[in-house]
């Protein structure tokens, strides 16, 4: 298996996984504060990097049937939520292709500007091959 990639969005206000501090999302891409998880109080994302989904389940939560897939951080796997699939009820289809973050297992880190981390040393720019152009007739 290769080297895992793993994004990141920025942001001054971003997510992380409790277990391993990988980047999962940030503020802008929050849709409502006000949701509940199984640990607690829960928040509603429309994207999510460096997850990966579980098999689709039928629930009946709180506001109605929903179709939904666990979701589950890609470098630890560690449960983070779930993610709307479908909502039979009209007014919840909002949430179709939203995810669900439980505030429990997730950490919210304040920065003036996030800083992408440094590529390690084995990638540096010197230890790296210049590529030459190719032209193609």
């Amino acid at each position: 298996m290769g080297r895992p990639f793993y994004e990141n969005h920025g942001g001054r206000k971003v997510y992380q996984c409790k277990s391993c501090q990988v980047y999962l999302t940030n503020q802008k891409e929050m849709v409502s504060p006000h949701f509940r998880g199984a640990t607690g109080a829960a928040y509603l994302f429309t994207n999510v990097a460096n997850i990966k989904h579980g098999e689709m389940q039928q629930r009946n939560m709180m506001t109605g049937k929903h179709y939904v897939r666990d979701v589950h951080c890609k470098a630890c796997d560690s449960k983070l939520g779930w993610m709307y699939e479908f909502a039979v009820d009209e007014e919840q289809q909002y949430k179709e292709g939203k995810v669900i973050l439980e505030k429990n297992l997730i950490n919210e880190v304040h920065t003036q500007s996030y800083q992408m981390p440094s590529p390690p040393d084995s990638l540096s720019s010197e230890s790296m091959s210049a590529v030459s152009s190719i032209t193609i007739t």
